[in-house]
């Protein structure tokens, strides 16, 4: 079984972007990944895809887009559905097709970071490493065994794990 899962950010240009890249890569074959935002900024940040590209993902397909994409009867059903920002946690989201398990999993916005070129780039990748963690935690979990209510607490408790202490080197 392939699930389906949609990562949700406001602009949808960094956080989820790059979750939609990370699951699409680490869950391939069991995962099919999307993302999109409430209000949408158009365009994917340009250092989300410089950081994806130097990871070697491919990033011809992404593109920021509106979550009414996902909402409408011809939307691909959504197994799950991850907020990665807190403003997106807060707002009312569209009523998705087929009850997906939802969770929020918070991540600092690496766009907002202001100083100087370097520290914009090491919160890039504080954001990337620390989305990855939880996504190689979620793809982990036996899906297959856990009844509803556990896998709930499974999704949540990823959402509260602290990141691992990114060290840039």
């Amino acid at each position: 079984m392939t699930y389906n899962v949609l990562f949700l950010c406001t602009g949808n240009s960094a956080r989820s972007i790059m979750a939609e890249a990370l699951m699409n890569q680490i869950g391939a074959g069991r995962f099919t990944a999307y993302s999109a935002g409430s209000d949408p900024r158009g365009q994917v940040h340009p250092m989300a895809v410089e950081l994806l590209q130097s990871m070697r993902f491919d990033t011809g397909e992404l593109r920021s887009k509106s979550w009414s994409e996902f909402a409408g009867p011809n939307a691909p059903g959504m197994d799950f559905v991850f907020t990665v920002c807190d403003r997106a946690a807060t707002e009312p989201c569209p009523v998705w097709p087929g009850q997906p398990m939802t969770a929020h999993w918070g991540i600092e916005d690496p766009a907002a970071v202001e100083g100087n070129e370097s520290a914009r780039r090491k919160a890039f990748r504080r954001a990337f490493f620390a989305l990855q963690q939880r996504i190689r935690l979620f793809t982990a979990l036996p899906l297959g065994s856990l009844d509803r209510l556990r896998l709930q607490k499974a999704l949540d408790d990823i959402g509260s794990t602290p990141a691992e202490e990114f060290q840039d080197d």
